[in-house]
C-alpha cells in the first residue's frame, strides 16, 4: 500500500496551511486484509502529521475508514479490484472518503438489532452526526462512487449538522 501525499497549492487557502494540512491518497486491492491495513494507514498519517484530533474523533474516523473499506471489498470487488481511500485534512475538518468503480449507490439500513450485519453505513451516518460532521455518496465521472464523511476537528458545542447520509 503506497501513500501520497500533497498540500493544497498556496492560492486555494488565503492563510498559510497547517502542517497537518493537505490530501493523501492510497489504493488498495479490494480483499479482506486492505480493511486493516486502511485503518492503520489513516491513523499513522493522523500521528505522523500532528493532526490535533481528539481521540474520540480518532476512533470515529478510524471506524469510518473500517465500514466503508470492507462495503468497497465486500460489494464492489467484483466491478473493482482495486480502492482507494483519500483523507483531506483542512484546518478545521478531516472528510475521509473511499472510493469503488462499482455503479450501485448504497443506502444506509435502518437499525434492525436483530441482524448481524449490513448496518454499516448506518453506523457511518451515526457515527458522523454525532462527531457535527456530513456524509453522502457521490458518483464519479468513470461511473463509480465515492463514499465520503466529512467530521470537525473540534466539537461543535450545539450546533447540529445538515442530515445528509448514504
Amino acid at each position: 500500500m503506497e501513500i501520497r501525499g500533497s498540500l493544497p497549492p498556496e492560492s486555494a487557502a488565503p492563510t498559510t496551511p497547517r502542517s497537518y494540512e493537505g490530501v493523501w491518497r492510497f489504493t488498495a486491492p479490494a480483499v479482506d486484509v486492505s480493511v486493516p491495513q486502511a485503518r492503520h494507514a489513516v491513523r499513522d498519517l493522523l500521528a505522523r502529521r500532528g493532526v490535533p484530533a481528539h481521540d474520540d474523533l480518532v476512533q470515529g474516523l478510524l471506524l469510518i475508514v473500517s465500514e466503508l473499506v470492507t462495503n468497497a471489498v465486500r460489494h464492489a470487488a467484483l466491478l473493482s479490484p482495486q480502492v482507494a481511500v483519500e483523507v483531506a485534512i483542512g484546518a478545521e475538518w478531516i472528510r475521509i472518503a473511499v472510493e469503488d468503480n462499482h455503479p450501485y449507490r448504497p443506502k444506509a439500513l435502518e437499525a434492525d438489532y436483530g441482524r448481524t450485519g449490513g448496518r454499516g453505513l448506518l453506523l457511518v451516518r451515526e457515527v458522523t452526526e454525532e462527531a457535527g460532521g456530513v456524509c453522502d455518496v457521490e458518483q464519479t465521472a468513470n461511473g463509480g462512487k465515492i463514499i465520503w464523511a466529512a467530521l470537525p476537528l473540534a466539537p461543535l458545542p450545539g450546533i447540529t449538522s445538515p442530515r445528509r447520509a448514504p
